[in-house]
C-alpha cells in the first residue's frame, strides 16, 4: 500500500513535544556538575537501552502486516522520532555546556551561579531557590535558570542585601536572608570516569 493512503510520515514534527528552552543570545550554557551528569546519563541511557528496544519493539510490529492499523508501529514510530529528537537536543546542549561547579566559588557570601538563595518578599514570605542552568532548571522544586529574573536580581547579592525585582506586575524587593553553596564535587566517579 502507499505511504499516501497510511498517513504515515518519518519527517514529521509532533505537536505535543516539549518547547526546548532557549538561551539567550550571546551566552553560554552554563550548567553544574550534577546536571551535566544527569542530563549525560538521559543521554547514555536513550541510546543504550530506550532506543534500542524501541527500535526492537517497532520491527517486530512491522513484521506483522499491514503497517496502516497497526497500533504498535504508529506508535513506536512515534516514539522513536521523539528519543531521536531528544538526543539531537541532549547532545548539541552538552557540546555547548559550560560547566561551573559551584562548590568552588571562593566568595561564598555573595551569589554566583550554583548558590542556594533564602530570601523574603516584601509581604515576608520566604523562598528557596538554587540557581542553575537553563536545561536544569525546575522552579517547582526550587531551581531556577540563571536567566531568570528572581536570579538576575539576585545575582551578586550579599546576605543582608535587599535588591529590586523588576516584573510585569511590578517591582519587588527581595531581602537576601542566606547564601549557600554545596560541597565542591568529587573529582571523579565512583567508576573512575570523569565528572563531566
Amino acid at each position: 500500500m502507499s505511504k499516501a493512503f497510511v498517513k504515515e510520515n518519518d519527517h514529521q514534527e509532533d505537536d505535543d513535544f516539549p518547547e526546548i528552552p532557549a538561551l539567550p543570545a550571546g551566552t553560554k550554557n552554563y550548567m553544574t556538575v550534577q546536571g551535566y551528569r544527569s542530563l549525560r546519563a538521559e543521554l547514555v541511557h536513550l541510546l543504550n537501552k530506550e532506543r534500542p528496544d524501541m527500535v526492537q519493539v517497532v520491527s517486530w510490529a512491522a513484521s506483522n502486516g499491514d503497517r496502516s492499523e497497526n497500533g504498535d508501529y504508529l506508535y513506536g514510530k512515534k516514539r522513536l522520532r521523539e528519543i531521536d529528537r531528544r538526543i539531537r537536543f541532549l547532545t548539541k546542549r552538552l557540546e555547548l555546556a559550560e560547566v561551573v561547579d559551584p562548590g568552588l566559588q571562593p566568595n561564598k557570601d555573595q551569589v554566583f551561579f550554583g548558590a542556594t538563595v533564602l530570601y523574603s518578599d516584601k509581604v515576608g514570605e520566604e523562598f528557596r531557590v538554587t540557581i542553575v542552568g537553563v536545561d536544569e532548571a525546575e522552579p517547582l522544586q526550587g531551581k531556577i535558570s540563571w536567566v531568570s529574573p528572581v536570579a538576575r536580581a539576585l545575582i551578586k547579592s550579599h546576605e543582608g542585601d535587599t535588591v529590586v525585582l523588576r516584573t510585569p506586575a511590578g517591582i519587588d524587593e527581595l531581602d537576601v536572608l542566606e547564601v549557600s553553596y554545596p560541597e565542591p564535587a568529587p573529582p571523579a566517579d565512583p567508576d573512575g570516569s570523569s565528572p563531566i
